[in-house]
This record gives structure tokens, sequence and C-alpha cells, in this order.
């Protein structure tokens, strides 16, 4: 993996300035990064630092907001839909998988975008490939699966849209280590395939294990921002992030 600086002219997704509000509240403030083709970036941060309403920002699903977000060097569109079209895929907190719906319909849900059956079909074949628990349970309702069954299936859905930016909120919440283990092994394969990653995540040590580039969010700001090896040895990422895991 390269740990350099992602640059302006590689940059497949730019974010300068940016502040998004919740009312008077500035949940980002003047928020800048960037994200290069083939690049894991991961953003750690404590609860409440803004890290999920930058992926919804990204996304289109946050409307009220000053700065740029450029995506392949063109102008962001707020409107989710069209940022799916685009190539932007966000794999949302808590998973929300269609409990009342089959695996194999929530995976058709993900490829509504896709106009060729035969194209649906060779991507919902890798998908399987890829979580082979999914062909297993693919006439059996989502609410019914695993936690980390649902996370598979929820990763696989925004694949089925083939994406060219995957954006993570989260994977590992609530599920138990080995689970995890195995699902970030998946998020490499995935990053393998060509598929730049933005990974949110409260496993910090995990997160930095795997990633190229990381920033450290407080209060809506990038308050430290460098290669993740380097931050993995940084004292004041080790006290702040990467202690409470040092058992793992």
């Amino acid at each position: 993996m390269n740990d350099e600086a992602v640059s302006e002219e590689t940059a497949m997704l730019e974010v300068k300035d940016l502040c998004v509000y919740y009312g008077q509240i500035r949940a980002l403030d003047h928020l800048t990064m960037r994200i290069s083709h083939g690049e894991i970036i991961a953003v750690i941060g404590a609860n409440g630092a803004g890290k999920s309403t930058l992926l919804k920002t990204i996304a289109g699903l946050k409307l009220q907001m000053d700065g740029i977000i450029r995506f392949d060097g063109k102008p962001h569109i707020s409107k989710a839909y069209e940022m799916v079209s685009r190539g932007v895929a966000l794999v949302p907190e808590g998973r929300r998988v269609f409990g009342n719906l089959t695996v194999l319909e929530n995976l058709l849900i993900g490829s509504y975008l896709q106009k060729s059956k035969p194209a649906v079909m060779r991507e919902m074949e890798s998908i399987y490939a890829l979580f082979p628990r999914l062909l297993e349970r693919k006439n059996q309702l989502a609410a019914t699966l695993s936690g980390g069954e649902q996370q598979m299936l929820a990763i696989g859905r925004a694949l089925m849209a083939r994406p060219r930016l995957l954006m993570l909120d989260e994977p590992s919440m609530g599920l138990a280590p080995v689970i995890v283990s195995d699902l970030f092994k998946k998020i490499i394969e995935i990053n393998k395939l060509g598929i730049p990653i933005l990974l949110v995540e409260q496993n910090a040590r995990l997160a930095l294990e795997i990633s190229d580039f990381a920033y450290v969010i407080d209060q809506g700001k990038v308050t430290i921002s460098g290669p993740a090896r380097d931050l993995r040895a940084d004292p004041r990422i080790h006290e702040a992030y990467l202690g409470r895991f040092a058992g793992d």
C-alpha cells in the first residue's frame, strides 16, 4: 500500500473547507480531506465527532453545508440517488437492511440502476463468491440473519451498485471479534478489486492496520492526519484511541 499523502492531481474525492450544520449547530468545521484511487482511508474519532455526518454529506443525504466536495473533479450533487449513479455507495451505521425482504431481494435493490440483467447476475455471482454465506441464505428474510450476516448483506447490497467509492460507517459495531476479523479481511479483498474505501470505524487499531492514510476528527475538525503507519506509532493516537484495544 502507498502511504504517501493524496495529491490533488490523483484525488478521486476532494473535500475542502466543508462545514455542515444541524440547525445552528456546526457538525463539521472547515474539514478538508482527499481520497485517491485504490486507497483505504480511515476516519477515526470519538462518538459525536462528526464522522457519520461526513459520510452522509458525501453521499448526498445531508444538505445544509458550505465548502467544496468534488468527485472525479466534478462538483458534488446533494441528491443521494445521483451520487449513487456517479459511483458513491454508503453502507450506513447499523446496516439498515430490509428485514422483511430476502437476501436476494435486498441485493437486487442495490442493483436498481443497472439496466442489463446479465450484468446484474454477474454482480450477484461476485457477491456470493465474496460472501458465500449470503448464497446459503439467499431465500432467507434479512431480519432473521445474524449481525455479521446482515453486515455482509449491507456491503453486498452496496457493491451491487458497482461503486467507484465505497463508504463504510462503523462496520464492526455490535459484532464479535472473530466476525470482525473476517469482515476486515473481506474489506481488504474489496479494495484489491480496485475500489477505494472510506472507512469510519470505532476500532481504531483495526482501521489503522488496514488503511493507507487516516484522519482524526474531533468536534468536526481534522486534528491529526497522516499515513496510517505513522498514526499507529503516534503517542497521542495510542493514548486516545488505541489503548482500549491493547488486549485485542
